[in-house]
């Protein structure tokens, strides 16, 4: 879905990198909502390099036309929605006690 709409609005010249950066962009806002600890800045420098290095083989696997980009999306909703609950929750609690 993402391939044939990204394909058809810019072609084919930057292709690797428009997905790159798209996955790195929605990789990056997923590990931030399904990762619950604060992290030191070194360990966090560490993570995000190897995310970084790692988006490499979801690019990869985006160009063969695998549904990586829309299981990211949906991943980052379904965190998006649990964290949301959460918080509702939490909040809820905190009032009733």
């Amino acid at each position: 879905m993402f391939f044939d709409l990204i394909v058809d609005n810019n072609g084919t010249k930057n292709i690797f990198w428009i997905f790159y950066f798209m996955n790195l962009i929605l990789a990056a806002i997923a590990f931030k909502l399904g990762f619950a600890r604060k992290l030191t800045l070194l360990k966090n420098i560490f993570v995000y390099a190897m995310l970084f290095v790692g988006t490499y083989i979801i690019t990869i696997f985006s160009i063969l036309r695998m549904p990586m980009t829309e299981s990211l999306i949906i991943i980052i909703i379904v965190l998006a929605i649990y964290r949301t609950r959460l918080h509702l929750q939490r909040k809820d609690k905190k009032n009733n006690a």
